[in-house]
């Protein structure tokens, strides 16, 4: 009874017309009210499709204004691009930078000689395997560092830490100039002089993004070109300073570079500001995990560094195998100089090659970088005439180039502009590991066999091992993309099912009304 009473209180509470529509009695399904029905059954469909429209636009609500603003309205300065202006001085003062940093490191070769004069004799049977390790300490902690930058370009800016970094490269560097003994060699150069270089390379690369979009391929060209004009001017200068002043005269000079650093970091004005993250997305900048998930990444970014354990074992051990071979009046200076002037021109040209290949088919080029800096290496033995030996580092040059360009614009490729800085930033610190270990094992096998003929042998052997694992990566794209079209063709059914449902659903409840 108390049942009936409620049910018959609901009836009085409602319209005539809405009472009158009501069916009879013997389904009780058809007592609820024509509004909750209609409200169920839209409910229903909003669940089969995946959301509700005013549960989103409540959201959206919520979210504060300054996030629903335009991209433009909120920052009128990121929309236009000065594409030129105080950029051709920021572009200088990075081409400075890439010049000075990586300028140094290549020409490590000439130091190296001189290191072992002053740090050793020839009976020291370890003493090229221990000398060995300043040049490439530094170039590792460079690469090392770069994951550690990005984060510190993110929350301080790229003149904060540009300007640091190089104050610390130039107190490293500095203080080398006073050491007497390889073991606090590899702490003032190999890391405090390289971490400073590398906080002062990463920003003069971010900063480049805040004043150019159109010309920004071509200001990158310049920029990077910096370090083959350096690698091709450092060489005879420093064999004339170490000749006339030595070496530790020669390290106060290079501080000069180190200190015109500092002073191009303070151009680094930025023009976006700094943007306020949620919680979850400032994890993400720091940390993102997302890159690991692409089977081309994972392949990339472990088949470069298995390709460079023998990439920097030339830059450190040909001037002294060019003395062990061709004696010490052989003007080796000039290969170093084969590398980077061919360098420079490789990074224009195989950029430009790079626009006209579609994808991940820029893979490829990189592929045959290594096969031919491979090859390259282990024909440096052979050679017999100086000569080879030049054709030999003009061929590596342009290769090496083409290796280099080409980095960004697959990065790109395999993860997209959102994940690309730390893309690079991760593939960066994992190429630190054998460009570290490379040039000590070469001297190491120096110092036990009487030659580097073996150990420029060994060096070939891995970029031919990393291209052929790059190759795998196009393959690996084409199949995720058939996956992905089938995937997409399965959805569109699903949909279209849904759709059809629907539709029944909606036919049905206006034939019960």
């Amino acid at each position: 009874m108390t049942e009936d009473k409620s049910v018959k209180e609901n009836h009085e509470a409602e319209p005539r017309e809405e009472t009158e529509l009501t069916v009879p009695a013997e389904e009780p399904e058809v007592k609820v009210k024509p509004e909750e029905q209609s409200l169920t059954e839209a409910e229903e469909v909003r669940k089969e499709n995946g959301g509700d429209g005013e549960i989103q636009r409540a959201a959206a609500e919520k979210q504060p204004e300054a996030e629903k603003q335009p991209e433009a309205e909120k920052y009128p300065e990121a929309e236009e691009y000065p594409e030129g202006g105080w950029g051709w001085v920021v572009m200088l003062a990075s081409m400075w930078c890439n010049g000075s940093v990586f300028g140094i490191q290549n020409a490590f070769g000439i130091l190296f000689v001189s290191l072992l004069k002053e740090f050793g004799s020839e009976t020291d049977e370890d003493l090229r395997f221990r000398t060995a390790w300043v040049g490439s300490l530094s170039m590792g902690m460079i690469f090392f560092c770069s994951p550690i930058v990005s984060v510190f370009t993110d929350v301080f800016g790229c003149r904060i830490t540009a300007v640091g970094g190089a104050a610390v490269g130039l107190v490293g560097l500095f203080a080398s100039s006073f050491v007497r003994s390889l073991g606090t060699l590899y702490f003032t150069y190999g890391v405090v002089f390289a971490c400073g270089c590398s906080f002062a390379y990463q920003p003069s690369l971010v900063i480049l993004g805040h004043y150019f979009k159109k010309r920004l391929g071509l200001v990158n060209g310049v920029v990077t070109a910096g370090s083959s004009v350096f690698t091709v001017s450092l060489p005879p200068l420093l064999s004339s300073l170490l000749l006339r002043l030595g070496l530790h005269n020669t390290l106060r000079v290079l501080c000069v570079l180190m200190f015109v650093l500092m002073l191009a970091g303070f151009t680094y004005k930025p023009r976006l500001p700094q943007r306020a993250e949620s919680k979850k997305a400032s994890l993400k900048r720091i940390c993102n995990i997302q890159i690991w998930r692409s089977l081309s990444y994972r392949i990339w970014a472990f088949g470069i560094p298995a390709a460079l354990y023998g990439y920097f074992v030339p830059y450190v051990h040909l001037m002294k195998h060019v003395e062990e071979r061709f004696g010490l009046e052989a003007n080796k200076e000039v290969l170093l100089m084969c590398l980077g002037i061919t360098s420079g021109v490789g990074r224009l040209i195989f950029g430009r090659v790079a626009d006209y290949v579609p994808g991940v088919y820029k893979v490829f080029l990189q592929v045959a970088s290594f096969l031919v800096i491979g090859v390259m290496s282990m024909l440096i033995p052979v050679c017999d005439v100086f000569g080879g030996l030049i054709a030999v580092c003009l061929m590596m040059g342009l290769f090496d180039g083409c290796f280099i360009c080409i980095m960004a614009p697959i990065a790109f490729e395999l993860v997209g502009s959102e994940n690309v800085s730390q893309a690079i930033g991760f593939l960066l610190g994992m190429m630190s590991v054998p460009m570290t270990v490379g040039p000590p094992i070469a001297g190491f096998l120096r110092d036990r066999l009487g030659s580097y003929d073996v150990a420029f042998y060994l060096a070939g052997i891995p970029p031919l091992i990393g291209g052929a694992v790059l190759c795998l990566i196009p393959w690996v794209e084409q199949r995720k993309r058939r996956k992905e079209r089938k995937n997409k063709i399965e959805d569109s059914m699903a949909q279209s099912m849904i759709a059809h449902n629907d539709t029944e659903k909606n036919n049905k409840f206006e034939s019960v009304i």
